[in-house]
């Protein structure tokens, strides 16, 4: 029955998916004895990373299961599968660095020679183009300054922040690695989605007022998606709640939840995480931490709560035994593998999807 199962999911997960209009998705709950928690897909999907529950990084593979990798967290993986982005620990700070397969954690230094980490944490790396040859994420020379920064062949490229003494972040670059996505916090503490291309700073309008953190782009930086799309005028309304995507034909979108959840209080946060090329598939979630969120799917800017897409599409027993679905964090660039993680009985666990025939 393994066996038969490893095959499945082989062909599952071949470079050149074959899908038929009667396919229908396949829901692979990672083990939870290792704890395995995906925030990365490879662009063919036979690639998952991220970070293990017990600490340090991961990559799943239907041929290998979850390969521990060492280093605090594996955040994201190339788009051919071959270099790991993440964090490790050395000796006393925290730092980016990259992993390739089958070698060990090289470290990628952080904003400056010389910098001061802030308490242990000296740098991040958040995501890499699709070769591996560009790396993003951010960097601190002391508490006081953090900046988004790119590590390239030539070395660091720090891009600043274009508000003082407030910090900027790298969270996802495209492809080719020209577009680099991530957030500005304002001089009100706002922190405000924003783009770097070729290195200049552009920050994202919303449909009234500035919208949050950008989490992901598209291959070409044609398409952004990010968190908190709510107008300037009700952004503290804990009813209002969407995520947002950019296009360049179309400026900036929001994106509704499936529905509107009261808040006990804290508000009620939405935030796409990451979309395939094509915008018709984006990944998300909604609510206040991991123990009170629900992942979600948008279809053609439609929005579902992944469970309830599941069941009404051929999975009935979706998510039976967890407590929440959490939150999709990443979508292969064709848009048929999710990856993500949630809360089930015994503690957190990981996911993946594989979508059969779309609406």
């Amino acid at each position: 029955m393994r066996r038969n199962k490893l095959l499945l999911l082989i062909a599952l997960l071949a470079p050149a998916f074959a899908v038929r209009a009667s396919d229908k998705p396949l829901l692979i709950e990672l083990s939870q004895r290792s704890g395995a928690l995906p925030s990365g897909v490879s662009a063919s999907g036979a690639v998952v990373v991220g970070g293990l529950g017990t600490g340090g990084g991961f990559y799943w593979m239907p041929t290998t299961g979850d390969i521990f990798i060492g280093g605090l967290s594996a955040s994201n993986v190339s788009g051919d599968g071959h270099t790991i982005v993440g964090t490790v620990l050395d000796s006393r700070v925290t730092q980016a660095a990259v992993w390739v397969r089958a070698a060990e954690w090289r470290l990628l230094g952080s904003l400056r020679p010389g910098a001061e980490p802030c308490d242990t944490s000296l740098s991040s790396a958040t995501d890499t183009s699709r070769d591996g040859r560009i790396v993003v994420g951010y960097g601190y020379d002391g508490c006081n300054i953090t900046h988004a920064l790119r590590w390239e062949a030539a070395g660091v490229v720090d891009l600043g922040s274009s508000v003082a003494g407030r910090p900027s972040i790298a969270l996802g670059v495209s492809a080719d690695g020209r577009v680099t996505v991530g957030s500005q916090t304002q001089a009100d503490g706002f922190v405000r989605g924003a783009q770097w291309v070729d290195g200049r700073q552009e920050l994202f309008p919303g449909p009234d007022g500035p919208v949050g953190a950008a989490q992901a782009a598209s291959s070409d930086g044609s398409i952004v998606v990010g968190r908190v799309c709510s107008p300037a005028s009700i952004r503290d309304d804990p009813n209002y709640q969407s995520a947002w995507v950019w296009t360049r034909q179309d400026g900036t979108r929001c994106l509704p939840a499936p529905r509107l959840r009261p808040s006990p209080g804290p508000p009620i946060n939405v935030g796409a995480n990451a979309t395939s090329d094509d915008g018709r598939v984006m990944g998300g979630s909604q609510g206040i931490g991991q123990d009170d969120t629900e992942a979600i799917i948008w279809i053609d800017r439609v929005p579902y709560y992944l469970k309830d897409y599941l069941r009404a599409n051929g999975v009935p027993d979706a998510f039976e035994t967890w407590i929440n679905t959490g939150s999709i964090n990443d979508v292969s660039p064709d848009g048929r593998i999710l990856v993500g993680k949630g809360a089930a009985a015994a503690g957190f666990r990981g996911y993946i999807v594989i979508l059969g025939d779309r609406p």
